[in-house]
């Protein structure tokens, strides 16, 4: 859900906004892929090293979705024949949606699965949920759960970032955060390939998805990592987003290859945040997604980079590649899920109609979806000091893994550590095969670590 432009303090509360606003096409777009088999959810994780104070901690997050007031929405009554969906702006919450889980040896995993398998309802304001859970010691952790449709991680993010500020006692729920957005070289030549079909993960499942009585189907499953984050070489052209792009088509390569599936090239779906980190940021669904093709220039650097040690020019080659990539994708002007998505969103036709054709369409191009979802929101821009309870040591998210593509990558970096989060679509692997997958990942990231760009 994205701002009117007509308000240009977007995501603020106590502002002028309509009682309805008319669902952007992000939103509409999850909306008609909504299903009961595949959860539509975000989830984040924030680790702090000491507990807060209930009252407290309730408290600041409910003043915090008053100043971003936009996440106080609900889905309005609708009828297939009307033009589109719409939000009801509510003002205030429908539901307190702030629990807290006692100590346990398995909460946090039941927190975790809770955020796979349930989504918030879109018929109650906000379709967000925040559970803390007591981990062993005096640490907690904060599981915030969010209805995709409705928001994303980076906007969720910005409003834990103003619940830390109010509940550590500043008053201007923190100040303006410097935008990370980084200046392009408009390159051209991006090497996109719009016809071949894309690599897909070779699926290896060897039991029925598990499914717990009085429960949604956990549809996807999911490993959290901490790794050291790679050191940045101040002569070389490419980012640590480079390098996660760059170790992830080395893993389906890897994967594909060790499972007998035949190469295809690998194409990655990337989020691009252009929007500010303060207290004027736009809450809702505000990235716009690009593709980009993680494959070598020549050909023959494939069995270069597959090889069960892969040569370290050729990895150089392929950073320096997928560098010129990225930045011309990035440069691009671009609608948020392209223009195609924008034509079948246009309120023309009822929105069941809508809705019919763009599943319709989804099951057509399913060969030439990506083979993978990276999404990586870099160094947290925000302290995330919760006073008493402490700053945040990790910080995770995941988003959600529909089939056909099943797969996808989060990264954010906290403290000097990466927290990668790999999660998958059952339908493709088994939780021991999702396991493996993600060690590999590890493996292939490690290969970047230590280059160095070619004077």
């Amino acid at each position: 859900m994205t701002a009117l432009p007509a308000d240009p303090r977007a995501g603020r509360g106590r502002v002028p906004v309509p009682t309805r606003l008319a669902f952007p096409t992000v939103d509409e777009v999850s909306r008609h892929f909504l299903s009961d088999d595949e959860p539509e959810t975000v989830h984040i994780e924030v680790h702090l090293p000491g507990r807060p104070e209930p009252r407290r901690l309730r408290e600041a997050f409910h003043r915090a979705l008053l100043l971003h007031s936009r996440i106080l929405v609900r889905q309005a009554p609708h009828r297939w024949y009307r033009r589109s969906y719409e939000w009801e702006l509510t003002g205030t919450p429908d539901v307190d949606p702030v629990t807290f889980a006692g100590p346990g040896p398995d909460a946090l995993a039941r927190a975790r699965a809770r955020a796979l398998a349930l989504c918030p309802p879109l018929s109650q304001s906000p379709p967000v949920r925040l559970e803390v859970v007591a981990v062993e010691g005096v640490r907690s952790a904060l599981v915030l759960t969010v209805h995709h449709t409705a928001l994303d991680a980076p906007a969720a993010l910005r409003v834990l970032a103003t619940t830390a500020a109010l509940y550590g006692g500043e008053s201007t729920a923190a100040g303006r955060i410097p935008s990370q957005r980084r200046a392009h070289d408009g390159q051209q030549g991006d090497g996109r390939m719009r016809w071949a079909r894309p690599a897909r993960l070779a699926a290896y499942t060897v039991a029925a998805r598990p499914r717990r009585a009085g429960t949604a189907a956990a549809a996807n499953g999911m490993l959290l990592r901490e790794l050291p984050l790679p050191q940045p070489d101040p002569a070389a052209p490419w980012t640590v987003n480079d390098r996660l792009l760059v170790a992830a088509a080395l893993m389906v390569g890897r994967w594909n290859r060790s499972h007998g599936r035949s190469g295809r090239p690998v194409r990655i779906t990337m989020p691009v945040d252009d929007r500010s980190r303060d207290l004027a940021m736009p809450i809702g669904n505000g990235t716009r997604l690009v593709e980009v093709p993680v494959t070598p220039q020549d050909r023959s650097d494939t069995e270069l980079l597959l090889a069960r040690r892969p040569d370290p020019a050729a990895l150089a080659r392929l950073l320096h590649t997928t560098a010129r990539r990225t930045r011309a994708l990035k440069a691009q002007p671009r609608a948020p899920l392209g223009a195609g998505a924008s034509l079948l969103t246009a309120p023309v036709l009822p929105v069941g109609v809508r809705g019919a054709l763009t599943r319709g369409v989804r099951r057509a191009v399913a060969p030439w979806t990506s083979t993978l979802l990276l999404s990586n929101i870099g160094r947290v821009p925000y302290p995330l000091d919760f006073g008493d309870a402490g700053r945040a040591r990790a910080v995770w998210f995941s988003a959600p893994a529909r089939m056909p593509r099943g797969l996808s990558l989060a990264a954010a970096s906290t403290g000097g550590r990466l927290h990668l989060t790999l999660r998958w679509s059952h339908d493709l692997l088994d939780d021991a095969a999702g396991a493996s997958l993600a060690r590999l990942f590890e493996e292939c990231l490690s290969l970047t670590y230590g280059l160095r760009s070619e004077p």
